[in-house]
């Protein structure tokens, strides 16, 4: 994927909370659609390797959550995480991350990983087919910033990380900010 790419149109099989259900598990089963989660909004989409794996649990997630203000500061709307890990799995980690602001999108089969071409096999951690870790600034379903960690290919013998930081996204959404302010003061 690049600058001024569409997202792929994919269904999300979503687990979500509905009191009406009743009994001790009161959720039910709901689809979404890239365009419901994209549509009409300014994005940050950052998909990692899995869900309470040791990088994305105490550094990329925590670092989204707690800096949600200054993203929405710069005209973000929703920050996203997602994984190739079912609904339950990742609702039970947004549980135990304590998430607010940070809303998490379950790529179960992999299909929106995969049409992004950064499904990767890591069979090497026992994990098979898992996202390689990116972040994006997505504008309306369109991406306006690609951030990718380097050496994207099956089985990497590393987890790189820095890239797709959320310090390094939020630099960007600065950085495009005082273009923007400079442009509009006709400099």
């Amino acid at each position: 994927m690049k600058t001024g790419y569409r997202l792929p149109e994919v269904t999300f099989h979503t687990r979500v909370r509905d009191e009406s259900v009743g009994g001790p598990n009161p959720f039910r089963w709901e689809d979404l659609t890239t365009t419901s989660y994209f549509a009409g909004k300014r994005v940050v989409l950052f998909s990692l390797p899995g869900a309470f794996t040791p990088t994305c649990s105490t550094y990329q997630l925590p670092g989204f959550e707690n800096g949600f203000a200054d993203f929405a500061a710069l005209g973000i709307d929703e920050i996203y995480c997602m994984s190739v890990n079912d609904s339950f799995v990742m609702n039970k980690w947004a549980e135990a991350q304590g998430l607010s602001n940070v809303k998490v999108i379950p790529d179960g089969s992999g299909e929106f990983t995969r049409r992004m071409g950064m499904l990767v096999r890591k069979d090497n951690l026992g994990f098979g087919l898992r996202s390689w870790r990116y972040a994006a600034v997505v504008n309306d379903g369109v991406i306006e910033a690609w951030f990718e960690e380097p050496g994207l290919c099956d089985n990497h013998g590393e987890d790189p990380y820095g890239v797709s930081s959320p310090e390094t996204v939020l630099a960007w959404l600065r950085d495009a900010a005082k273009v923007e302010a400079a442009c509009a003061d006709g400099r």
